[in-house]
């Protein structure tokens, strides 16, 4: 028995039309080609559906036992789409009620669904390949009208015509810069932006920006804490940057520095800045968890914990620096240590008795 397999990777089918996937059988396959056509007439699905029902009808004149189906994958048309066209092949196969051998004759639109055909090959034996090719596609004109539909569209146009475009702009904005007696960097700049702008394109983050921005304009309409406080971490981690490297320039200034008194020359100008901003971050968190009803009394150690680091990575900066004697270290680190301890300890105290006061009687 022959199967006819129409292959859309990209799952326009599904998409366009809402037909459920796997199309199995001449009627199904010709009622998808109709719809997929009503909704978007220049798909070259469309001609791989009918291409399909034309060979179906083809070899069952010539007396072939023969079914057709159309399989599909997903949008993104990569490694899980693969992997959903196997799948529905499956299906396809298992619902076929014959006791012959079953070979398959692909039918696709280009190379890009051709990618599956050792996924399609590791189920069934396939007798044959038909690529479809819209014979007009051929002529000059017809390659016109492609090109100018292409760049309509609206996800193409960015991909391709705003780089362009900021090419093209690139010479213009330096001779004005020229003429304006600004300096030559500003190519350096606008060269800098169109490989973030390549690299943000190359790597897909425009998913990722947007989840970020939705879920920044969440905390915002919902009143979350955690808002502000990152707003003032960021700021305080951006001065102890700042007072770390002014530590290390005071250092430099007394003498030469190794590896080491070079770290903790950052550190010991950086850390209660950096102290600050755990503990605003922490802060914000812990009254966010609370008002959303999911306070516990550890979140509270978090504070506590910057401090005794922060005590710590202090007193070894200053030491290593010769700013402070041994004695003074060891009594850092004491401090640190008992100071997470007793803050772990009384929070696991006051959690398990306030379990014990909740469970009923």
């Amino acid at each position: 028995m022959l199967l006819v397999l129409c292959v859309d990777l990209d799952d326009d089918i599904g998409r366009k039309t809402g037909f459920d996937t796997p199309v199995v059988g001449r009627e199904a396959c010709e009622t998808a080609a109709v719809a997929l056509a009503t909704a978007d007439p220049e798909d070259s699905d469309v001609n791989v559906l009918f291409q399909g029902v034309h060979l179906h009808d083809q070899l069952i004149s010539e007396g072939e036992a023969c079914e057709v189906a159309a399989i599909t994958g997903n949008a993104k048309a990569d490694v899980g789409a693969n992997r959903e066209v196997g799948n529905e092949l499956d299906r396809v196969l298992a619902g076929l009620a014959t006791g012959e051998s079953v070979s398959a004759i692909i039918v696709t639109d280009g190379a890009q669904d051709e990618s599956v055909i050792p996924v399609i090959r590791s189920r069934v034996p396939v007798d044959g390949v038909r690529r479809v090719v819209v014979r007009q596609a051929q002529d000059l004109e017809s390659m016109y009208y492609t090109i100018k539909q292409v760049l309509n569209d609206p996800e193409t146009r960015g991909t391709i015509l705003i780089p362009l475009g900021i090419l093209l702009l690139i010479y213009p904005l330096v001779a004005v810069a020229d003429l304006l007696g600004l300096p030559s960097s500003s190519l350096g700049v606008l060269s800098a932006l169109l490989g973030l702008y390549v690299l943000f394109r190359g790597l897909g983050l425009e998913e990722t920006v947007d989840e970020y921005a939705e879920r920044g304009r969440r905390l915002l309409y919902t009143g979350r804490v955690t808002l502000i406080t990152y707003v003032v971490a960021a700021a305080l981690l951006f001065i102890g940057g700042v007072g770390g490297l002014e530590s290390l320039e005071r250092a430099r200034a007394g003498a030469a520095l190794g590896t080491g008194s070079v770290i903790a020359a950052l550190v010991y100008g950086a850390i209660q800045w950096f102290a600050a901003a755990g503990i605003t971050s922490s802060l914000g968190q812990i009254t966010d968890e609370y008002l959303a009803g999911r306070f516990e009394w550890r979140y509270l150690n978090a504070p506590f914990y910057v401090v005794s680091i922060a005590v710590v990575l202090h007193a070894v900066s200053a030491f290593v620096l010769g700013y402070q004697d041994l004695p003074y270290v060891a009594i850092a680190l004491t401090i640190g240590t008992l100071l997470g301890l007793a803050s772990t300890l009384t929070f696991a105290i006051a959690e398990s008795r306030m379990e014990r006061r909740a469970e009923p009687t």
